[in-house]
C-alpha cells in the first residue's frame, strides 16, 4: 500500500475555467492527471490532495468533479483548499463522495497505517500585506490543524498532515503550524498553493523533526508524487 500526494487538481468540468490561460503546462491537465495517475495508483493506495480541487461555485456544480475524482484508482483524501468554494459543511461534502473518497475537517482518519489530519492554512503573518482580517483567520486554522491533530494523536499510528498554504515561507520561519506540526510529531506535511514563479518559496526537507513537501499540480509534473 503506496503513499501519494497531488494538490491543486483545479478541475472544472461544470464550469468555464480553462487552466491553459495561466500557461501552457496547464494545457489539458486534467487529463494528464488522469493518465499519470491510473498509471501509478492501485486502488488500495492512499492518494492525499491537499486542497483546490474544483472551481465550482456549488457543491452541485462540484458533483462532476468529485465523481472524477472518485472514479480514480486509490483511496482519496482531502482537505479545502483556498479557490473550493464550494465547500459549505462537512456533512453535505461527505454524502457527495464515493466510499473511496473521504474529507478531513477538525477531524482525522486512519488509512493506510496512517494518521491523516490537516486544515486549509492561511496567509502567514510575514507577509507584507497580512491584515486584522487575516489574523483571525491564521488563528482560526491554527485551531482546527489543533483540532486535527488531536484526532490524529488518538488514533496512535505516525501523523501525516496536509495543508493547503504553506506552513511557512522559509525554513527558519517559526509560525503556529509549523509549531503545532513539531509538537504532535508529525512524520511529514504535505501542502500546495504555489504555482509558477512561486515555487521558488517551496519549503521542502526536513525541520523541526517535520519532512515538508509542496505537491502542487504544477510543480510536480502533474503526477501523484509518491511519499516516504
Amino acid at each position: 500500500m503506496g503513499l501519494f500526494a497531488l494538490a491543486d487538481l483545479h478541475l472544472a468540468q461544470a464550469v468555464d475555467k480553462p487552466m491553459d490561460v495561466f500557461g501552457p503546462e496547464w494545457d489539458h491537465h486534467a487529463e494528464r492527471i488522469r493518465e499519470a495517475w491510473c498509471a501509478s495508483v492501485d486502488d488500495h493506495d492512499v492518494v492525499l490532495i491537499p486542497g483546490d480541487i474544483s472551481w465550482a461555485m456549488t457543491l452541485d456544480e462540484a458533483l462532476p468533479d468529485l465523481k472524477w475524482i472518485g472514479d480514480l484508482p486509490g483511496i482519496k483524501v482531502m482537505i479545502r483548499g483556498n479557490h473550493d468554494y464550494w465547500w459549505s459543511g462537512i456533512g453535505k461534502v461527505r454524502r457527495a463522495l464515493a466510499l473511496n473518497h473521504y474529507a478531513i475537517q477538525n477531524d482525522a482518519l486512519a488509512a493506510g497505517g496512517w494518521a491523516l489530519c490537516g486544515t486549509r492554512g492561511w496567509v502567514l503573518p510575514s507577509h507584507p500585506k497580512f491584515t486584522e482580517e487575516d489574523e483571525v483567520i491564521y488563528l482560526r486554522e491554527a485551531n482546527r490543524l489543533k483540532l486535527s491533530l488531536e484526532a490524529a494523536r488518538k488514533l496512535q499510528l505516525p501523523m501525516v498532515a496536509m495543508m493547503h498554504y504553506p506552513p511557512c515561507s522559509h525554513p527558519e520561519e517559526q509560525t503556529l503550524f509549523t509549531e503545532l506540526l513539531s509538537a504532535y510529531g508529525v512524520k511529514l506535511c504535505v501542502y500546495g498553493h504555489l504555482h509558477g514563479p512561486a515555487h521558488r518559496f517551496a519549503v521542502e526537507g526536513e525541520y523541526g523533526g517535520v519532512t515538508y513537501r509542496l505537491v502542487s499540480a504544477d510543480y510536480v509534473g502533474f503526477k501523484p508524487v509518491r511519499l516516504l
